[in-house]
């Protein structure tokens, strides 16, 4: 007989107390009922069977698949099993090819599988295979909110759980506050960068997204000229969308943001950077970053991870990454009010910003609330 999944055990009272203490902070109206709140021996068995069915091959493919725990009620529009499945790694398996598409959740209740949902309503707890042995629990953090927020990610024996307090830090960008679902519904905007981050991350190639003022010129000095792509008149597609952002937006105008998003993105796949404004206006890629005229070389950093147990370290642009890191972290350095994302090929990405109380370039790895 199989053993279990050491780290489901370990990690599963962690998460718990998580979604506990996330739900005593919000409203618990009737747009967010409690019985979804799943216990320690829930979210252990559902880790247990994502884990094991990671590991799994059916003709040659990598199983993916998302497991949300609800039952199946008329709100969630669930396609239901005439008869339920037990919750087995073997049958996840083999169910992975109907369900791997994006926005396709199986539905678990009572440890049984009964069916599939693409509506997954507030505080809903999922967990999703990423890759062999690779997982991320995730909820909605509220009804207005359309995307997931991360609680933790494991991979093999490792255990990382988001630490909510890092958005408490002095200086936290607003878009690391964003991926750790405490963003308004009021500051909504910043959410462009979140799906702006995790395309440049899609992508593979990795890349560098600088985001400037867009009433100021400054950011030029910190560039080389001729810059190879620069764009004139700005191209203002993504902008426009935000600007125009309706009250309740539909699926056409999300289909449409996510075009835009990852014609941005994909942009970041050229040598160079990426220039946008605060506004999103698209002003120019694969722009090379120098230092400006008269400024110092960036020689030391702050770097810290949003993860529990984590402790800010000071350390060298190069102990973090290559040429990229350290010209974005020159570029920040030079541009106290610019942005920089950052994205390696090998999926680790970094958020440079200027942080006035340290005096120094702030390096935010936040590749564990991407996947």
């Amino acid at each position: 007989m199989r053993d279990g999944y050491s780290v489901a055990r370990t990690a599963a009272p962690a998460v718990a107390e998580h979604l506990a203490r996330h739900r005593a902070n919000t409203d618990t109206g009737a747009r967010h009922p409690l019985h979804l709140l799943p216990d320690a021996r829930v979210i252990e068995s559902l880790i247990d069977a994502a884990f094991w069915a990671s590991l799994r091959r059916e003709e040659g493919y990598v199983p993916k698949i998302s497991l949300a725990y609800l039952p199946p009620t008329e709100e969630i529009h669930p396609l239901r099993f005439e008869a339920p499945l037990q919750l087995d790694s073997a049958r996840l398996a083999k169910l992975a090819p109907a369900v791997e598409r994006p926005g396709i959740h199986l539905g678990v209740w009572e440890d049984r599988v009964w069916g599939t949902t693409r509506t997954i309503p507030p505080f809903c707890f999922v967990v999703e295979v990423v890759a062999p042995g690779l997982l991320v629990l995730k909820h909605r953090p509220r009804h207005e909110s359309r995307k997931f927020v991360n609680i933790a990610v494991l991979e093999a024996d490792q255990i990382k759980i988001v630490d909510e307090s890092a958005s408490a830090i002095a200086d936290c960008p607003a878009l690391l506050t964003s991926l750790l679902g405490f963003d308004s519904p009021q500051t909504e905007h910043v959410n462009v960068l979140v799906q702006l981050a995790i395309s440049m991350r899609r992508h593979g190639r990795g890349g560098a997204l600088l985001v400037v003022p867009g009433n100021s010129g400054t950011w030029a000095e910190s560039i080389v000229r001729p810059i190879a792509y620069a764009v004139r008149p700005a191209y203002s597609d993504l902008a426009d969308l935000m600007r125009t952002r309706p009250a309740e937006p539909d699926l056409e105008w999300m289909d449409a943001l996510g075009r835009a998003v990852d014609a941005v993105a994909g942009l970041t796949a050229v040598d160079g950077a990426t220039v946008v404004t605060d506004q999103y206006e698209l002003l120019a890629f694969g722009a090379k970053i120098r230092r400006k005229a008269g400024g110092d070389p960036v020689d030391q950093l702050i770097v810290t991870e949003p993860i529990e147990g984590s402790v800010a370290e000071r350390a060298h642009p190069g102990q973090i990454g290559g040429t990229r890191h350290l010209s974005a972290a020159q570029f920040v350095k030079d541009q106290h009010d610019a942005l920089a994302l950052v994205a390696s090929q090998d999926g680790h990405f970094t958020i440079f910003a200027w942080s006035p109380c340290e005096d120094a370039v702030h390096a935010h790895r936040v590749e564990a609330l991407l996947l």
